[in-house]
């Protein structure tokens, strides 16, 4: 990972998590092509989106002040819900788990399916809900319904989409951040971007070590 991103200096390890990603993404989309198990077609436009990931991720850091404003209210919370769908579910999981790490905020990733079965129980007008949720994603709608309940409780949505699934869901989002469209194959590596970014603010707005913090260490040598 050093070679693609340079040194990973903080024990929260985001660039190596996004490294990691892409490069298993272009392991996968290899072995699909050399077993010829995607058609030409798939192919040219799972190519095209891997190829354009450095311009896009570019585009997402141009939201680094926005989602530094947006930390100012997120430090606030001593709970933070993270929801998400599908291939984004495990996004969900990590932006909670860095926020745990950097700013010792309690986090909870969960399915958005999900959300009945334990969390809504806890979302009031003092719970952020990190949404993470393109609109070009087939369960957007799905998810759109889970974050209109969080609302009715309270709760305060972060949404994280494109263009269309902001446009949806403004009347139910207190703050948002407009993405381009991406590919549903490399959306996971994109939108770990500016999850990765609130958790840095949030820790740097409250005062906590983003590189070192406490009780963690760099790699785990017991069991």
């Amino acid at each position: 990972m050093h070679t693609l991103a340079g040194p990973e200096i903080s024990v929260a390890s985001t660039k190596a998590t996004t490294c990691q990603m892409t490069t298993l993404a272009c392991m996968a989309f290899a072995a699909a092509r050399e077993k010829r198990v995607i058609s030409v077609e798939k192919t040219e436009e799972i190519g095209e989106a891997l190829r354009h990931i450095p311009k896009l991720a570019a585009d997402i850091l141009k939201h680094d002040q926005s989602i530094k404003n947006i930390a100012q209210e997120i430090v606030k919370a001593a709970y933070v819900l993270y929801l998400g769908r599908g291939g984004l579910f495990p996004i969900a999981m990590e932006g909670a788990l860095k926020l745990k790490e950097v700013s010792y905020i309690y986090a909870e990733g969960y399915a958005a399916g999900e959300m009945k079965h334990g969390p809504i129980a806890l979302i009031d007008n003092n719970v952020p809900v990190v949404a993470i949720t393109p609109g070009n994603d087939p369960l957007f709608e799905k998810t759109a319904s889970n974050l209109q309940e969080a609302v009715a409780r309270g709760g305060k949505v972060f949404l994280i989409s494109d263009e269309k699934g902001a446009e949806q869901l403004a009347e139910q989002t207190t703050w948002a951040i407009k993405m381009g469209e991406v590919h549903p194959f490399v959306a996971p590596i994109l939108y770990s971007i500016p999850i990765q970014l609130l958790a840095y603010h949030v820790a740097v707005t409250k005062g906590t070590d983003v590189d070192q913090p406490r009780n963690l260490a760099k790699s785990v040598t017991v069991e």
